[in-house]
C-alpha cells in the first residue's frame, strides 16, 4: 500500500479558490489584449461591428500608469432599467497582466444576487462567476470576429454610418 508521500494526489499541488480566481484574471487579460488591446486606446467610446446586428461597445473610462478602467457591453439596453445589458466593468492591470471584472450586469445587480453584506466566501464565489462569464464572453466575441480591426471610435463609427 503506497504511503501518503508517494501517492500521486499528494504530489499534485492544489489550487485554492483565490489562486483559481487569479488564474481567471490572467486568462482574461490575455483574451482582452488579443481581442481589443485596450491598454493602447485613449479614453472614449469605441464600437466593434461585424455585421451581425450585435455591436460591441467598449468604453475606456480612465487610463492610469498601471491600470485601465473600461466597460464592455453590447449596444443594447435592458427594457426595464435602461442599462446596457449585458455589461461588465473591467479593471486591466498593466503591470500584473490581469483583467478583473469588478462589476457585471446580466439582468441583476450584484447586491440583488449576493446581498449588501455577503460573507467573504460568497464574494469570492461571485467574483469567480463574473470573471468566468467575462472569459466566455471574450471567447465568444473573438469567435464572432470582433477585434482590433473592427473597433472604431464612436465619432468615426457615426460618420461611417452617415
Amino acid at each position: 500500500m503506497p504511503t501518503s508521500a508517494t501517492r500521486r494526489e499528494d504530489r499534485i499541488p492544489k489550487l485554492s479558490r483565490f489562486g483559481w480566481l487569479m488564474a481567471l484574471y490572467a486568462e482574461n487579460h490575455a483574451r482582452l489584449m488579443r481581442l481589443f488591446s485596450p491598454d493602447q486606446l485613449q479614453p472614449g467610446t469605441y464600437l466593434s461591428s461585424v455585421g451581425d446586428g450585435l455591436d460591441v461597445r467598449l468604453e475606456v473610462i480612465e487610463t492610469h500608469r498601471y491600470t485601465v478602467e473600461l466597460r464592455l457591453t453590447y449596444d443594447l439596453r435592458d427594457p426595464v432599467t435602461g442599462e446596457p445589458d449585458p455589461s461588465a466593468f473591467v479593471r486591466l492591470y498593466r503591470d500584473a497582466h490581469q483583467a478583473e471584472a469588478t462589476h457585471c450586469y446580466v439582468g441583476r445587480r450584484w447586491q440583488d444576487v449576493i446581498g449588501l453584506y455577503p460573507p467573504p466566501a460568497e464574494v469570492i464565489s461571485h467574483r469567480m462567476r463574473m470573471n468566468t462569464f467575462l472569459g466566455k464572453w471574450l471567447e465568444y466575441l473573438a469567435d464572432q470576429g470582433h477585434g482590433v480591426a473592427t473597433l472604431r471610435p464612436v465619432e468615426a463609427a457615426a460618420l461611417d454610418a452617415a
